[in-house]
């Protein structure tokens, strides 16, 4: 446990925040700065064919020891963190033996980490958590699963009598903007079939996500004198508002869960005369996807008619379900809940509500189910992870290298 937490705490401590707003890949410099490290770590370890390309992706390969021939599998984790919240100077606490009180994240700002709020946290009395300090995310998305991946195959080399076929791991950049898995190369990587650990709470296997879209509303108005306005002016942020007037009320994030989809507006802007609209489109159901999409677009159309065709809408796919890629390969779900019942774990098999590097690369001809890295409260202050989480997924990657081999 001590040689995880020492690991996890020198990833957290490095700042690889992605930026959205940034064209290039990585997103952002520091990126590098972790990764450089890993690709030291990996060859330090005893990993094979260790590579690192010029968009920062980071591969390598623990050789098969046994005779027969067995699948090549993979797992894959993401190094930065998201720009929703400060990842610099990161300062992490430990917790040792946790109570099952208030934890107080940051005194001079009340900052408070309370089971009251966030029940989970009486889950793991008695365990060792680690956690923010309050002015900062922790970093454990995903820097819990990258923990885990490279302990698993530093115990793998230890322990040949261990049997396995050929592993490869990959860590990538930018997942946090949507880009982990733009410039992964599936071909290269040459694995069967892969996992992420980029889960929360201990017991999370999850092969099903939101299909995606983004859209983004223009809306061009008139401004004229408001005391002679009549028949002539057009507000462009009063047609914004219908706009989110129009859209179903309680479908919404806040009012929705487990598979219900939501339209979530997370930007507006403007003036009389320009205003711009920015939302996501999400749901499990490929049609009911399709459908929204659809609604939307319509209710753009009924104000264009309206308001003379003042309104640009343009609407872009981001992912899709992964599960229409993993359920003809379903032995591998299997395989990975096998894997947590031999170790005394409880699968807990649910859709994500969001999206993965999983999901592309599902669609890139890599099926990658998902499974936890034990991490909880991710993007924000609030966030923390058990050990003894990281050391649970550590014994199930252990677990499917051997369960594959054996199989």
């Amino acid at each position: 446990m001590q040689h995880i937490l020492d690991r996890f705490l020198s990833y957290v401590k490095i700042d690889t925040q992605s930026d959205a707003s940034s064209d290039t890949t990585p997103s952002t410099e520091k990126q590098w700065d972790l990764a450089h490290k890993l690709v030291e770590e990996l060859q330090e370890i005893g990993m094979q064919e260790v590579t690192i390309d010029d968009n920062a992706y980071i591969m390598a390969t623990l050789p098969s020891n046994i005779d027969k021939e067995v699948p090549t599998i993979g797992f894959v984790s993401h190094f930065d963190t998201t720009p929703d919240f400060s990842g610099t100077h990161v300062n992490p606490q430990i917790i040792r033996d946790y109570d099952g009180k208030d934890i107080i994240l940051n005194a001079a700002k009340n900052i408070i980490l309370s089971p009251d709020y966030f029940e989970d946290l009486l889950q793991y009395k008695g365990q060792t958590l680690v956690t923010t300090d309050g002015t900062t995310l922790l970093g454990a998305d995903d820097k819990a699963g990258i923990t885990e991946i490279v302990t698993a195959m530093e115990y793998l080399i230890a322990h040949p009598e261990i049997k396995h076929g050929t592993i490869r791991v990959g860590f990538t950049p930018d997942e946090e903007i949507g880009r982990g898995a733009h410039k992964f190369d599936v071909s290269k990587f040459g694995a069967q079939w892969a996992y992420t650990m980029d889960g929360s709470q201990i017991g999370e296997l999850e092969y099903e996500n939101f299909n995606a879209a983004g859209a983004k509303i223009t809306i061009q108005g008139k401004s004229v004198h408001p005391g002679y306005a009549k028949g002539k002016l057009i507000n462009a942020i009063g047609i914004a508002n219908e706009i989110m007037s129009s859209l179903p009320q309680k479908e919404v994030p806040e009012h929705t869960s487990d598979r219900e989809g939501f339209y979530h507006i997370h930007t507006i802007k403007g003036e009389i005369e320009h205003a711009e609209l920015s939302l996501i489109i999400r749901d499990h159901d490929r049609n009911l996807f399709e459908d929204r999409k659809k609604k939307l677009e319509s209710i753009v159309f009924k104000l264009n008619e309206k308001y003379n065709n003042c309104i640009t809408i343009n609407i872009d796919d981001q992912y899709f379900n992964m599960k229409e890629k993993v359920v003809p390969v379903f032995h591998i779900v299997e395989t990975a809940k096998e894997a947590m019942e031999a170790i005394g774990i409880t699968p807990i098999i649910k859709p994500i509500r969001g999206g993965t590097d999983g999901s592309q690369l599902s669609y890139m001809g890599l099926p990658c189910p998902n499974i936890f890295a034990g991490g909880h409260n991710f993007h924000g202050k609030y966030e923390y992870v058990p050990v003894e989480s990281m050391q649970k997924a550590v014994e199930v990657i252990v677990k499917i290298c051997e369960l594959t081999a054996k199989k």
